[in-house]
């Protein structure tokens, strides 16, 4: 049996990728990520923004920068975030 190679749909995946609800949801989810990661003393913030071809959300880290143990402490607490953001 010979089996035909897959070919995704990219206009459809991008369309997808561009309505407002997938917007909504990167930016609960980077909501999430930030709540869970300056838990333990910290400034984050999320930025979201549409994309040409898609939402993208990032969240900057720790502008408390001395007193979180520096860029290894800013690291830990940004890992923290995202193992503490998919619990719901």
């Amino acid at each position: 049996m010979r089996f035909k190679r897959f070919k995704p749909n990219k206009a459809g995946i991008r369309s997808i990728m561009k309505l407002p609800t997938v917007g909504k949801e990167i930016g609960r989810i980077t909501g999430r990520i930030r709540g869970a990661a300056s838990a333990g003393g910290g400034d984050f913030r999320t930025d979201l923004e549409e994309g040409r071809k898609r939402w993208r959300g990032a969240i900057i880290g720790d502008y408390d920068f001395p007193k979180s143990g520096g860029r290894e402490g800013s690291r830990r607490k940004l890992l923290r975030g995202l193992d503490g953001a998919h619990g719901e």
